[in-house]
């Protein structure tokens, strides 16, 4: 072989090489800046959707669960329950839900997609405290003897009925927020994003 065929040769294999060795550079140097623009997991958690199981709600029983670090409520009303909402109208503050304190679906009597199922972020509208829930077969607050059943917050007494809409001349300004959800069976229900995308 010419000594100027070995010099060709040998160029082309130390421009390979160097290419080869530059673009593995390039990509090591890039993998962290790139993942540095990824949400960490525990960020991901804190505000992913969180699926819930909700066939094992008895009628009338509350089960809590957690979404973006805050308490949600999933109450399974009965048709006694559901039947008390219309007779508090004159006594809530927003009884059509006027107030966007809901998603478009949940802007009904019920203030939910499915009649039976009340889903709400557990934080009261004052100031954030979370209020317990108080059925009606129970003492009312306060010593109320007409109480249809609902949530009450112990630490200033707002009072909100069994829709999550929130009582006149009490501390507490708005109804309880409903948060995006969307049915993806007839057990499992997805919080936290919706059909239509929204996710707050």
């Amino acid at each position: 072989m010419s000594k100027q065929g070995f010099d060709q040769g040998r160029r082309r294999f130390l421009t390979t090489a160097a290419t080869i060795v530059g673009g593995a550079g390039a990509v090591a140097t890039a993998v962290p800046f790139v993942s540095t623009l990824t949400p960490s997991a525990r960020a991901r958690a804190i505000g992913a959707p969180v699926e819930i199981d909700i066939g094992a709600i008895q009628p009338g029983e509350l089960q809590r669960f957690k979404w973006q670090g805050k308490p949600v409520w999933i109450l399974r009303r009965n048709e006694e329950q559901l039947g008390t909402l219309p007779e508090l109208d004159a006594e809530v503050r927003d009884p059509g839900s006027n107030e966007a304190q809901q998603p478009e679906y949940a802007r009904n009597e019920h203030r939910s997609i499915r009649p039976e199922y009340l889903i709400l972020v557990g934080l009261c509208t004052h100031l954030g405290c979370s209020p317990t829930y108080v059925p009606r077969d129970e003492a009312g607050p306060y010593g109320l003897t007409e109480w249809k059943g609902g949530f009450f917050c112990p630490c200033h007494g707002s009072r909100f009925d069994l829709a999550g809409r929130v009582y006149k001349d009490v501390p507490a300004p708005r109804n309880l927020l409903v948060p995006p959800h969307q049915y993806l069976s007839e057990d499992r229900v997805l919080v936290g994003i919706d059909d239509t995308g929204a996710t707050s």
